[in-house]
Parts: C-alpha cells; structure tokens; sequence
C-alpha cells in the first residue's frame, strides 16, 4: 500500500521467496506516471495492468500475487456483482449462479448494462480549512496527485457512438480501455449518488475501469459484441476539491504541504462510495457502502470514513489470500465476492440499493443548447462535462 515502489518488481520479489502478495493499486517506480520520456499511453493504468499480467506465465500456481484490493480498485469489483445479481431479482432475468468471467459477463450483457460508474461522493469535513499552498484530503495525498496526474482513463462501452476527440487506444494489450490526452484530475464527469444526487466528479483512473470492463466484455472469437463502458466518478471531500483546482493552476505541481484529515473531521460527513450500473430496463442502479465518520470511529478507532473503507478491503483481501494461498496473480474479478462482501460489510456503515430516473441528460439545456445524443443518455458524450 506504498507509493513510487514498483508493483512488478514487488511481486517477483515474493514469488522467489514463496510469500504472499497485495497491494491496491499497480504501482511504479517513483516518477513513473509523470515520466515525458515515456508515451503517454505507458503512463497509463492499462499499462501498469499489462504489465502485471504478463507475469502470469509460469507463476499460475504459485503464492498468491492479490493486485489492486483496496476499496476502488478492488471492494467496487465486488458491488458490481451484487448489483448485478439484485437487478436480476428485481427485473425477472434468470441469473443462475454465475462463477466464471464467461458467465458474469454474459449476465451484464444479457441484462443491458451500457455503463458502470464507481461512483463517490465524499462529506466529511474538518473547521481546520485548506490553506493556500496546501493539500487537503482523506486519504493518502501523494496518492490522489499520482494518480490524478495520470491520463484519464476509462474502459471503453460496445455502445458507444461517439469516440473522444482527445481519446486514444492502445496499440498494446487486451484493449479493453481507452485514454484521454488529459489528466483524470482535469476531466470531469456526471454521476448520481443516493444521498448526494447528481454531481460532477473527476473522472479519475483506476485499475477497477480497466479491469471491469475486460472482464465482462462478450467476445467473438477476437470481435467484442458486449463491453461496458467503466469509469471513476469521484467528488472527493470540498477541501480536495479545492486542493485539486489548485494544483491544476500549479500546472500539476504538487503543492509544499499535504494534510491529511482525521482526528480534525468534524461529526456527520459520510464517504458514499458505490458502483452505478445503468443502461439496462430499469434505467440506473446504485449499490455500495454509506459510513459516516462517527461509524468509523465506533468501529475501528484512528480511521476516517474514507480510511476504513480502504482499511477493511485490504483485510479482506488478505483474509482470501490466506484462505487460497496458491492462486498465483490474482485481480479482485476473480475472487470470492460473496466472500469478500461478509468480510467487508460489518465495515461499511449502511450497504444500500437504489434505483433512480436519473440520466447524464436529466436537466439539461436549462441554460444553453448543447451538443448531446437524445437518442441514447448514457453515451459517454452526455455523461463528460
């Protein structure tokens, strides 16, 4: 759960020795995501991921290399699966009991799901405000700057029309993602939380939006004819916010001072963290993790909100590891969900479901005319700012 020590080199290291492995996120040697010598499209999560799956070959049964399960990546992979299997439920689609990728995927298809959003708003608030120069957040702020610099990245839809005038594609790997030619801390897009409603969040990138949408793509034979379009949707707390326009006007130089808010957190903000499937019959579904900080702090002292939710998925991935110690390189898809979710859930505040008629084109034009698909709400067109 380090920052600038390389992932890769990390699970080489523990596989010589036959020792377990996690990490949340793929990372880098330091200054990898920011390197100019690099092309930007090996700054890039996808990359990171590709690189960490081409050490599969001749590893497939050995210690067990747990990537990217921490919250999101990671828990989110997780909450997708419930959703999927309560959207079933609710709408009469028979889901059986789905165990492989090939079956997870062709349930995500069978049930129409265009687009999944991680989609985060997060409340808490400390009186102790941002102070200029200064970075502000809940959570490791080195890694929010790393990653926030990085291309923004999303897996990219079978339903999408309209390809990004700044996107690119890989020329490299699974393909089941694409990149914007700008930072995901500059890239805004429109989600939909329960408690918050609808909101603009950066579309930060994250290895669950690369790795999601692989594996619940429907192929045939090399031809894709299903993929969700999967990307970050975060507000994170207002002083990051704040934190974050500000290193943008720094041209994304990282501030002198970084705080992160714990103890100083003021009663009653939450992290609502979740996945929003939508597309599909019933319009959107949001499921996932409502914790207030005052929960956190009963249930497990010295965390933030923002902090346990990250905290419990490692202990539970590490839990699963223990539990299936021989998997080789294993991504949070592939796990024991149901598993992993009886770990998590005493953790997570209130676990909810809703439904909402929210679309990317609910209330729009209100001001001025804009350049949007009528025909079908969720392309990725409507859902940027």
């Amino acid at each position: 759960v380090s920052v600038d020590v390389s992932s890769v080199a990390l699970i080489e290291f523990c596989h010589a020795r036959g020792a377990m492995y996690l990490d949340t996120c793929i990372e880098p040697w330091a200054g990898g995501y920011t390197d100019k010598n690099m092309p930007a499209s090996h700054r890039t999560n996808y990359a990171l991921r590709e690189q960490a799956l081409a050490m599969r070959k001749g590893r497939e049964t050995g210690a067990t290399a747990v990537i990217t399960h921490g919250a999101n990546p990671g828990m989110v992979s997780h909450f997708v699966k419930q959703a999927m299997l309560n959207i079933a439920a609710d709408t009469g689609v028979a889901a059986g009991d789905p165990q492989t990728r090939e079956q997870w995927a062709k349930l995500a298809h069978l049930l129409g799901i265009k687009v999944i959003h991680i989609a985060e708003r997060d409340t808490q608030v400390s009186p102790v405000r941002k102070r200029p120069g200064e970075f502000v957040n809940t959570w490791s702020c080195d890694g929010f700057v790393s990653e926030g610099c990085q291309p923004c990245e999303l897996g990219w839809g079978s339903h999408e029309k309209h390809f990004p005038k700044d996107g690119q594609r890989h020329d490299f790997g699974r393909g089941s993602a694409i990149f914007l030619t700008q930072p995901g801390a500059a890239t805004r897009v429109r989600t939909w939380t329960p408690k918050a409603g609808h909101f603009h969040g950066f579309a930060i990138t994250h290895g669950e939006s690369i790795s999601i949408a692989d594996y619940l793509s429907v192929k045939d034979g090399e031809k894709v004819v299903y993929r969700p379009t999967v990307h970050y949707a975060y507000h994170p707390c207002d002083d990051a916010v704040l934190s974050v326009h500000e290193l943008a006007g720094r041209n994304f130089v990282m501030q002198s001072q970084q705080r992160i808010l714990m103890n100083e957190i003021s009663s009653g903000g939450i992290d609502e963290l979740g996945v929003l499937l939508a597309g599909h019959s019933r319009n959107a579904y949001w499921y996932g993790s409502q914790l207030s900080v005052d929960e956190a702090r009963k249930l497990c002292p010295y965390n933030n909100a923002t902090s346990l939710q990250v905290t419990v998925a490692v202990l539970s991935g590490v839990i699963w590891a223990m539990e299936n110690p021989n998997r080789g390189i294993v991504e949070p898809d592939e796990m024991d969900f149901r598993r992993n979710l009886e770990i998590c859930k005493p953790y997570l505040g209130s676990v909810v479901g809703e439904y909402t008629g929210w679309n990317p084109l609910t209330g729009r034009e209100s001001l001025f005319p804009e350049d949007i698909d009528r025909d079908d709400p969720w392309q990725f067109k409507n859902v940027r700012v």
